[in-house]
């Protein structure tokens, strides 16, 4: 039996302990690997040594997948890197993966069992940094996509609530190899891009000066709907609710880019943000009762599930993102139970709203869990090199995430009705002409995961 490579490397993490991240498999074990697209991946014998890689003539686009904890089954790196491997169901039907994932670097590797079972049986390499993955072991850039899913793991919270997730201390690695490379590719950055909105923009603005397509987001936008309608560009749109889970930062971050989803459709476009504000608790209803547009919008919902007048209202711990656009356009974001995510709209010279649903989410826990519409977008980006929708959508749903954590908050107390926080710096504008997105056609069956092991 060869010695297991021990060569440690410490890396200083934000929000996080220094750790110690190992080289992975032993030397023969790389040599022995082949992956989907035939790589063959060459540690080096010694620590100063540079690895090298034999890379034939490729027609699929080779993708890094980048994450932060692969360890159980309802991880969101095991959601949509497998499928990224083994194929997906979209419209009504299972689709093989048209991208090849040749490189895994996990940041909480120890905890990441599963990854690592799943990357000895798919024969994926597993690198010790961001740099080896993407570089494949060598000095230059060596992939074609680059997945960034930054989400679970344990990680600690501040005292406004931003979950600390490295997604920009992952992001800004790739960001210093595509400049060292003199090229760059596209990538992927699982729901909202930061929980800082100065490195959130500085995300942004780097897909823009290397000019790489930049997407990410939440997965509901694109998950199945009730009805099966998507808006028409430049719909004469006046205000907008989306109800959903609002617990906590991820969550309402999935609410806030369903919304963002449609809103983005409205006539004239998007124009930007103005302002927004976070309510919290029982002032969310008086803040209702005092907006006609957003009770009547929240009477239509009621009315489309059949539930009871003042359903809603009983949840005494709802939370409230109130959002105004430059257009003059409002918009509200609430919890909501029963309803899944879902969308009303009060457009111009119709009677009754607009109400579309999200529903059915996620289960079961199988190979076709949760998304499979985002796995098929993250590849028609990696296979075009086009952004599948604006990444200043992206952009303008994580601002919105994060200044209402930060709207209940001044001089380190909390109010439950939060400050009004203008938002010039959002006065971002585009016109979508995208197509519906969504999932249509028969859900799919459950089928465990195309493993290569037994659990």
């Amino acid at each position: 039996m060869p010695n297991k490579q021990t060569e440690t490397v410490s890396e200083t993490y934000p929000g996080n302990e220094i750790k110690e991240s190992k080289l992975l498999f032993t030397r023969r074990e790389m040599l022995g690997m082949v992956g989907i697209a035939g790589l063959t991946a060459l540690t080096s014998t010694s620590s100063n040594a540079v690895a090298q890689t034999v890379q034939p003539a490729q027609t699929r686009p080779r993708i890094a997948c980048l994450v932060t904890y692969w360890g159980a089954p309802r991880s969101h790196a095991d959601w949509i890197v497998n499928k990224l491997i083994d194929g997906y169901w979209w419209q009504g039907a299972y689709t093989p993966s048209r991208v090849d994932v040749v490189s895994i670097y996990m940041h909480q590797h120890d905890e990441s069992v599963l990854a690592q079972k799943v990357a000895k049986a798919k024969g994926v390499p597993v690198f010790k940094t961001v740099a080896e993955a993407v570089t494949l072991g060598g000095n230059e850039l060596a992939v074609d996509g680059v997945v960034i899913v930054g989400e679970h793991g344990s990680y600690p919270t501040d005292l406004k609530g931003h979950w600390l997730l490295p997604r920009w201390w992952i992001y800004q690695q790739v960001i210093r190899v595509f400049e060292q490379s003199k090229r760059a590719v596209p990538v992927f950055n699982d729901k909202h891009l930061s929980y800082n909105w100065d490195d959130a923009k500085w995300m942004f603005d780097k897909s823009r000066e290397l000019n790489f397509p930049l997407t990410g987001g939440s997965s509901i936008p694109v998950y199945y709907r009730k009805p099966e309608i998507e808006l028409d560009i430049d719909t004469p749109i006046n205000n907008s609710i989306v109800f959903g889970g609002a617990s906590d930062e991820g969550a309402i971050f999935h609410c806030i880019d369903v919304l963002q989803a449609f809103v983005e459709r409205r006539k004239g476009g998007e124009t930007g943000v103005k302002a927004v504000q976070s309510i919290r608790g029982p002032e969310t209803w008086k803040w209702v009762e005092r907006n006609l547009w957003a009770s009547n919008l929240i009477d239509a919902v009621a009315k489309s599930f059949e539930f009871k007048s003042g359903h809603f209202q009983e949840n005494t711990q709802a939370n409230l993102c109130v959002i105004e656009y430059n257009d003059g356009t409002k918009a509200a974001v609430i919890s909501g139970r029963g309803v899944g995510w879902t969308y009303a709209g009060e457009i111009a010279g119709q009677k009754e709203a607009t109400v579309v649903s999200m529903l059915g989410w996620p289960g079961p826990f199988d190979q076709y869990h949760a998304s499979n519409s985002q796995p098929h977008w993250i590849t028609e980006m990696m296979v075009t090199k086009k952004e599948p929708f604006n990444a200043e959508r992206l952009l303008l749903s994580t601002g919105i995430t994060n200044h209402y954590m930060e709207s209940n908050w001044e001089n380190g107390r909390f109010s439950p009705i939060g400050r009004r926080i203008e938002t010039p710096h959002m006065n971002m504008t585009y016109r979508t002409t995208r197509g519906a997105q969504f999932s249509k056609g028969e859900r799919p069956p459950s089928r465990p995961y195309i493993r290569g092991f037994t659990e």
